[in-house]
């Protein structure tokens, strides 16, 4: 978001060991803290002169078993989480392919189980090294620990800790992706439904489909100059969003009992078109995209949380629904 003030110190952490030292040592003083990793996720105030931040740094890829038909590998926390798309993509590693382009590093996507174009990352983690900031012990726990749903865990919903590493078991595919669980990206190349792409083809698709809707960093794409969507899409009952016109984007949910339903639809129908910005301030929404709340140059932290209250009382006024803040807001 580049919004944000200078906080009173900055400590790098470039092994998993310094990372829990440094935890630990936050946790224990008195003092406000908050642990760093890509911050493509977070919101700073202006004024964060009284905050320790802990930068998560550590990086490495390391592959821990492999067979005919997959393989799996252990990823530091601060490695980039694209970077690790990529490399993947690269040796034919299948699973996490349609992900691509998601700003931030590998240790911050099971916070809120990371996915896009029908892929999450919580479907190829297998297990986690998580030191708990309650019992300060490390353990390495299965997936299954962390409760994930869709963009959600136990770690959004109470669980304190800090990851240091994550490990994925991804698929040997001769080339190509898992079946595509995105009609976005098969509509796109003319394919099938669940048809299986060549890993650099949906790689491409994405980061195109993403960069269209100003969801990739770029220094030429101001609408890029932002923390992605803003608010979650809301899961309500399928018999509440019947509620909501028909031409309304939906998605029913694995459960068959709930519907997601479009933010972005909400925000744009309760008045609020692409590009508005309240005068006077330099935080507007993305031309792009109806759920990104962009920083057009100079914009301060209040402005920024300023916009997004605004677009919660309309959508709140207009449709009865509250929507929900997903980056991190540090020192509001």
């Amino acid at each position: 978001m580049q919004v944000g003030g200078v906080p009173k110190s900055i400590t790098r952490c470039e092994s998993a060991e310094e990372l829990y030292e440094a935890a630990k040592a936050a946790w224990l003083s008195e003092e406000k803290h908050h642990i760093l990793a890509g911050g493509s996720n977070t919101v700073f105030a202006d004024d964060m002169s009284d905050w320790n931040i802990v930068l998560v740094v550590n990086s490495g890829i390391e592959i821990t078993e492999e067979t005919d038909e997959t393989v799996t590998l252990r990823v530091q926390a601060g490695e980039s989480w694209d970077g690790f798309v990529a490399w993947c993509v690269e040796r034919g590693y299948a699973g996490i392919e349609a992900m691509s382009g998601i700003p931030g590093s590998v240790g911050a996507t099971p916070v809120q189980n990371v996915g896009a174009y029908g892929q999450e990352v919580s479907q190829v983690i297998t297990q986690v090294e998580f030191l708990d900031a309650e019992s300060h012990e490390v353990s390495i726990k299965p997936a299954e620990f962390f409760e994930f749903s869709y963009r959600d865990s136990a770690l959004k919903r109470g669980l304190k800790g800090v990851i240091g590493w994550v490990e994925f078991k991804l698929y040997k595919l001769g080339g190509l992706s898992v079946p595509m669980a995105s009609g976005q990206i098969t509509n796109h190349v003319g394919a099938e439904y669940r048809s299986q792409l060549p890993l650099d083809q949906v790689r491409e698709v994405v980061l195109e489909l993403r960069s269209s809707k100003g969801m990739v960093i770029s220094e030429a794409d101001p609408n890029s100059r932002s923390c992605g969507s803003f608010f979650t899409n809301p899961v309500v009952s399928s018999i509440k969003a019947l509620e909501f016109p028909d031409e309304m984007q939906k998605w029913k949910m694995e459960d068959g009992e709930s519907v997601k339903l479009s933010a972005g639809w909400l925000i744009e129908n309760a008045g609020i078109p692409k590009g508005y910005s309240i005068p006077g301030s330099k935080a507007a929404i993305s031309q792009k995209h109806a759920l990104a709340i962009t920083n057009t140059g100079g914009a301060s932290a209040a402005d920024v949380v300023e916009l997004a209250r605004f677009i919660q009382e309309r959508v709140s006024s207009r449709w009865g629904m509250n929507l929900i803040p997903e980056p991190n807001l540090i020192g509001f």
